[in-house]
């Protein structure tokens, strides 16, 4: 059964331009920020309820929220393919304040690699300590080519399962550079539910411990990347036919769906665009 659409032009707040502007600064400067506020309470509920609802119809059609190669137990809830599986995603996606951010690192040429959800239930454990840029990029990583927007849901503490990073740590062109035990140096993510963190994705993390006894911990992972790296879902393949027509010519080109696909290098080589 289709599920009822966000509330129109209530789903999101407008922050302010300084602080857009501060978080943009922010995420070039420290490989971080947080902009509070993108999401009012509402919207929290009815993208959390629909979360469920999407994990309930993934797991349907034969898929596990659970996965051993990431996670040590099953109190961590993995939903992928959330573009596939509601409108509220597809929205989610495009929205206004996080493609700011978005382009502030990567430029205006990027793509959408993967949008995927984990809620961290009391008792879920840490994954292990990565980059996402590192998963789908060699080393030297020599610029940033990837980024997450984490979109929070719930409130996000460090008790609950807060993602933990390594300070600096985009700075890093190879494993090696992050010295000896870099775990030992993570931090949390700590954030208001309705709050996006920006993520450069060379900065190294990890999942937190949810150590609560009643509190889950929900959070969407949008993933992006320049437009030169092939993203980690064929989407041509995921969405069928029907809905790839439906969607609108942006979001159409930001899947890949569209016949030209790198469009940066060649700009950048005639003249034509930054090669940011």
């Amino acid at each position: 059964m289709a599920m009822p659409s966000a509330p129109s032009g209530a789903a999101f707040f407008s922050s302010p331009a300084r602080d857009l502007a501060a978080a943009r600064n922010a995420l070039l400067q420290q490989g971080w920020a947080v902009l509070d506020g993108v999401l009012d309470e509402a919207a929290c509920t009815i993208t959390l309820d629909r979360l469920w609802a999407a994990a309930a119809t993934y797991e349907a059609q034969g898929n596990s929220t659970f996965m051993p190669v990431l996670d040590p137990n099953a109190a961590n809830v993995r939903v992928f393919d959330l573009l596939a599986l509601d409108a509220c995603f597809r929205d989610l996606i495009l929205q206004p304040h996080a493609i700011s951010l978005v382009e502030a690192l990567l430029g205006p040429h990027f793509r959408i690699s993967n949008f995927t959800a984990n809620i961290a239930r009391p008792g879920s454990g840490s994954m292990a300590l990565h980059s996402d840029q590192a998963l789908v990029v060699p080393e030297p990583w020599q610029a940033p080519w990837a980024l997450n927007i984490i979109w929070c849901l719930t409130d996000v503490t460090f008790e609950n399962g807060a993602t933990l990073y390594v300070p600096g740590s985009h700075r890093a062109q190879t494993r090696d550079d992050l010295g000896a035990n870099p775990e030992a140096r993570l931090v949390p993510f700590e954030a208001k539910a309705g709050s996006i963190i920006a993520m450069d994705g060379r900065l190294w993390h990890t999942s937190g411990k949810n150590i609560t006894k009643g509190q889950d911990r929900a959070l969407l992972f949008a993933y992006y990347t320049r437009d030169f790296l092939r993203g980690q879902v064929n989407f041509n393949a995921l969405l069928d036919p029907a809905l790839q027509a439906s969607l609108s010519p942006e979001l159409r080109q930001r899947l890949g769906l569209e016949v030209a696909q790198n469009l940066s290098a060649g700009a950048a080589l005639l003249g034509k665009a930054p090669r940011a």
